[in-house]
């Protein structure tokens, strides 16, 4: 039971305007922490692109605060691969990475595929469709990280650039508020001061997410999330202000789809479990137009990367 708003609300929370590009690559030179950020992307052609040169430019470029820029591109059936690659990034494809392993579809798949093809200590994770950003994204994320040695898992928050009229708000998504923001709130009340706990963006230590289980799917921010509150407490989670984002927006029976997979990975860990979950199910959804159909909800996943057969430095 909450004793007080003060105990409930106590995430960590910063502003990127607290830190500067400069001054963050001048701590890391100290540190000798490098910084790998990881966009995953499917079928992002039309925005990739932008997201991979403003990033190299600013933070590559201009000040050399990121030493990997990598896209893993999930199955793309257009020019993802071509068009990131044009603009600066390696590009792997997630299912010839290890491929011995086997292969899933789902962002968290790429994600998990990205600890064995980059090397640096700090992750950051951005999303492959946005529109409107900025290269502070990075910064405030890695300048959270690295502000305290506690600090191990960062999310961004930020405005959402609504798609109607162009006004902004600190809500979430429709999944975010029906759905993510209700569970923590319900299960994991200590949680429910992360402001968007669903954000594309944010960063982990590499030491952290080599050890947690990932599911393939859209479960994998809230997993990480709570894996690492369950682990390490809440003194090991911080949070950022972005500023404001905007990015396409998907249709509600595509969001159904990630629901369900949100439900999912919750249930097993209210239930205390990481691993038996079953690897797909179902969900039905009607269209007057088509009638009913079937969307597969993947449900599989990942046991921690240390413990992978070829995994760099784990598992032989």
């Amino acid at each position: 039971m909450r004793t007080s708003t003060r105990d409930w609300l106590a995430v960590h929370s910063r502003a990127h305007e607290e830190f500067t590009a400069a001054g963050v690559a001048e701590h890391l030179r100290e540190t000798g922490e490098r910084v790998s950020v990881v966009i995953p992307a499917r079928n992002e052609a039309r925005t990739v692109g932008g997201v991979v040169s403003l990033l190299r430019g600013a933070l590559m470029e201009e000040v050399p605060l990121v030493d990997e820029l990598v896209v893993i591109d999930s199955d793309s059936t257009d020019e993802t691969a071509a068009v990131a690659r044009g603009a600066g990034a390696v590009v792997h494809r997630s299912a010839e990475i290890a491929p011995h392993l086997g292969s899933n579809p789902g962002k968290g798949e790429a994600l998990w595929k990205s600890l064995f093809v980059t090397t640096g200590e700090l992750l950051v994770f951005v999303d492959a469709d946005l529109t409107e950003w900025g290269p502070h994204f990075v910064t405030g994320l890695v300048g959270t990280l690295t502000a305290d040695p506690a600090t191990r898992l960062v999310k961004g928050w930020y405005d959402r650039v609504l798609d109607l009229d162009g006004r902004r708000s600190t809500e979430g998504g429709r999944v975010t508020e029906l759905v993510a923001r209700p569970v923590l709130d319900l299960w994991w009340p200590e949680l429910a001061g992360v402001v968007q706990p669903l954000a594309g963006e944010w960063a982990a230590r590499r030491s952290l997410m080599e050890a947690l289980t990932v599911p393939t799917g859209y479960g994998v921010e809230i997993a990480s999330l709570v894996d690492t509150f369950t682990a390490h407490g809440l003194g090991a989670i911080a949070q950022v202000d972005l500023g404001a984002r905007a990015h396409r927006h998907q249709q509600d029976h595509d969001l159904a789809v990630m629901a369900a997979e949100l439900l999912a990975v919750v249930r097993a860990r209210c239930g205390g479990e990481t691993a038996g979950v079953p690897a797909a199910q179902e969900l039905h959804q009607f269209t007057r137009e088509g009638g009913w159909r079937a969307r597969p909800v993947p449900l599989a996943q990942r046991p921690p990367a240390v413990d992978a057969v070829g995994y760099p430095g784990g598992a032989s």
